[in-house]
């Protein structure tokens, strides 16, 4: 700051100067003016007392001598000007240097203030270097004054004393170094494991290749013509009520050209009134006697054909010597859903995945197939026997005398127990990926049929009744009553107890209809 005040005040005095300059210029220019002036007038004056002749010539004089006034005020002020604008350039060149220099003192500041921050630095990590010497010196100090006590202590010893103290000394260190290893190994263990099974899994994917469909709760039977819509219907609609009343299946007939829509839950009911009506388009006969002798077949046909679909069931896994009764069962899994999924697609892709991965692992590859293809053996009756399908799958494999592998596997694919065998543990990771496949199960479908069955299940429990059958996508539940056992008056009794039961214990939504059907029938056989 002391340096800048001279400069200060060298400046302020220049600029003083300059003006006092340009002062005393101006009021020079201002007499030689006024003086101009003077003589003009005293020439004007002598003008007018001359002869007009003259008067020309002194206007001429008195321009020419304004003229040559303003060119010398303007020369002088262009002269000052100019001059003043070199003192102001003088002055802003100054005031930059003063500018930089500032700026350079600050640069010079901060640079000593970094030198001044690593300086401290620098002593704290000298100060920290120091210590640890100090402790490392102590550290040496310490094992040497150990190693003195140590010599000491084995000059004391014996011979025997001291190849005790060593053989104790390398059992420590091999103790020590055994478990390391074992830790060592069991991760490596562990590592391995875990990659060989995330290959073998990729593999047994990569070579399943299951289609994924969802199975759904309508079939469409196609029509020769829209005029076997009236037909089938009937006089007054008694041909289809028949009909549904039989199978338990809603028939829709709508506008659609040269169709009719099945609808039911139950794929076995669906496929038996498929069946029965396509034979009745077939005949062209179509009357309530006609449609109870057709559906009767149509059982019929319906059993050999579950016992075919298992039959290619096993055919297509290579598995033999299975039970007749059990085959019926795996080929009754076809016309059942799980979440949507196709439960014997289901057990044949997992089939396929256990035989792969056991194959890859050296197992039992059949016996991995047949535990696949029997894991959800009990969700072919778990709707008509009580319990979960894992324990009625394990009574089912019990009762046809299956081996204790298969066994554990059907009780241990959903955790309920542990498993037994490898084979056990493949079968469940291979229901694992085919079920967690993406639109394999859908939620809501599965959710849909289990109210439509308990709603059947709650109609088929009270006393008298024959069947029962959700029909209506479960808003109407038609229950036929053993005329021998109902009567009409206790069979509007039944009627309304199924409506407070089902208020009682079943969620629904919108309404449900029951209907109770009384039917009795006199039948006599001409001979």
């Amino acid at each position: 700051m002391e340096l800048w005040i001279p400069i200060i005040l060298a400046v302020i005095m220049c600029v003083v100067g300059f003006v006092a300059g340009y002062l005393t210029k101006k009021a020079a220019h201002q007499r030689a003016v006024n003086d101009a002036h003077t003589n003009a007038a005293g020439i004007i004056a002598s003008a007018k007392r001359d002869a007009a002749a003259i008067k020309r010539e002194a206007d001429t004089a008195k321009k020419e001598q304004l003229l040559a006034a303003k060119d010398e005020a303007h020369r002088y002020r262009a002269e000052q000007e100019a001059e003043l604008k070199s003192r102001r350039e003088e002055l802003q060149k100054q005031e930059n240097r003063l500018l930089q220099r500032e700026d350079s003192l600050d640069h010079k500041d901060d640079i000593l203030n970094n030198k001044e921050g690593s300086l401290d630095k620098r002593e704290d990590k000298l100060a920290q270097q120091q210590q640890q010497i100090d402790e490392a010196k102590q550290k040496v100090t310490d094992t040497l004054q150990a190693q003195e006590d140590e010599l000491a202590r084995i000059a004391q010893f014996t011979r025997d004393d001291a190849r005790q103290e060593i053989l104790d000394s390398t059992k420590e260190e091999l103790t020590h170094e055994r478990a390391a290893l074992i830790r060592e190994s069991e991760q490596t263990a562990k590592e391995e494991a875990e990659h060989k099974a995330k290959d073998l899994i990729a593999q047994a994917i990569q070579r399943s290749a299951a289609d994924v469909v969802t199975e759904t709760t309508v079939t469409v039977v196609s029509l020769p013509s829209d005029d076997m819509k009236g037909r089938i219907i009937g006089k007054e609609g008694r041909n289809i009520r028949t009909l549904e009343t039989l199978t338990g299946i809603d028939l829709i007939i709508d506008d659609t050209p040269e169709a009719v829509v099945l609808s039911g839950f139950d794929p076995v009911r669906r496929e038996i009134a498929r069946i029965a009506l396509e034979k009745l388009i077939a005949d062209g006969r179509i009357h309530p006697a006609r449609i109870e002798e057709a559906v009767e077949k149509a059982r019929k046909e319906m059993d050999a054909r579950i016992r075919e679909i298992g039959e290619q069931a096993l055919f297509e896994l290579g598995i033999h010597h299975m039970h007749p009764d059990l085959i019926k069962l795996v080929g009754r899994m076809h016309f059942r859903t799980s979440y949507g999924q196709n439960v014997l697609n289901h057990s044949i892709e997992v089939a396929k995945l256990a035989g792969i991965l056991a194959g890859e692992l050296g197992e039992d590859v059949t016996l991995a197939k047949r535990a696949g293809l029997l894991h959800d053996i009990g969700k072919a009756i778990d709707h008509e026997v009580d319990g979960s399908h894992v324990e009625i799958g394990v009574e089912l494999a019990k009762k046809y005398h299956e081996s204790p592998t298969v066994i554990n596997t059907i009780a241990s694919h959903h955790g309920d127990v542990e498993p037994q065998s490898i084979i056990a543990v493949l079968v469940a990771a291979g229901d694992a990926i085919s079920a967690a496949r993406p639109g394999a199960r859908s939620e809501s479908l599965e959710n849909y049929i289990h109210r439509l069955e308990k709603l059947e299940n709650i109609t088929n429990s009270f006393p008298g009744v024959d069947h029962s059958f959700a029909i209506q996508a479960g808003r109407e539940v038609r229950v036929i009553v053993a005329p021998n056992q109902v009567t009409d008056d206790q069979a509007a009794i039944l009627a309304h107890e199924i409506r407070l039961r089902i208020e009682k214990e079943l969620e629904y939504p919108g309404h449900i209809k029951v209907t109770v059907i009384r039917e009795t029938r006199f039948i006599e056989t001409a001979k």
